[in-house]
């Protein structure tokens, strides 16, 4: 019917709709196991009645329909479960439909990605970038080397001796300042100071102890 309209239902679709018959027919067994059910119920009831009347001819008949009734019950409680059965195997089948699919589409994108990514072209591209890096690092060395070569020299033993005289002026303060806090013995440092310039004037003055006497004038000054 649906194919004269142009319409054709999917897999999905027809197991939902089996799956709905199927959920269907369990539920009028239900129905009818719980209507034999109540008549086997009153079966029984009718046949304690008749034995207590004495009536053992109608109690045999209805034996034989409580054993028909019971027959039925079991049929019905078998069929339930034959169809529980087919139930499960539709959600069974509906389950690895959709693993299908799944994998279908995964498969799909998995082809299309290898398709786009050419192994050849993503080679030479990576060949092409290690080739360009080295030549960045070695034009980084050659571009370090010359201005090491243009200024470090200079600046380098500029820098030196501006931190060789500041070490020599710490010291110097350091000297000066302990030899601020000795005290001053009678006739001792006078006196040497005194026989120092006369010694100065006869001998001269080495050139490290005139450095060394400068030195401490500046700090004397400062």
């Amino acid at each position: 019917m649906d194919r004269l309209f142009g319409k054709k239902k999917t897999p999905e679709e027809m197991l939902r709709q089996n799956q709905r018959a199927l959920n269907k027919a369990m539920r009028d067994l239900d129905r009818e196991r719980v209507k034999m059910e109540n008549q086997e119920k009153k079966v029984i009831a009718d046949i304690k009645k008749m034995a207590k009347q004495g009536q053992m001819d109608a109690v045999k008949i209805m034996a034989k329909d409580l054993v028909r009734t019971r027959r039925y019950v079991k049929k019905f409680i078998l069929m339930k479960a034959n169809i529980q059965a087919v139930s499960l195997k539709i959600t069974t089948l509906k389950s690895t439909n959709t693993m299908a699919n799944a994998m279908k589409g995964v498969t799909k994108a998995m082809s299309t990605m290898n398709k786009q990514l050419k192994l050849p072209q993503i080679q030479k591209i990576m060949m092409e970038f290690e080739k360009q890096s080295e030549i960045m690092e070695m034009k980084e060395d050659m571009m370090n080397d010359a201005i090491d070569d243009a200024m470090g020299d200079e600046d380098d033993e500029e820098e030196g001796e501006a931190i060789v005289s500041q070490v020599l002026d710490e010291l110097g303060l350091q000297i000066g300042d302990q030899l601020s806090d000795l005290p001053t013995a009678s006739g001792t440092i006078n006196t040497a100071a005194k026989a120092k310039p006369a010694a100065v004037a006869e001998g001269g003055v080495s050139d490290a102890d005139a450095d060394l006497e400068a030195r401490l004038n500046n700090l004397k000054r400062s």
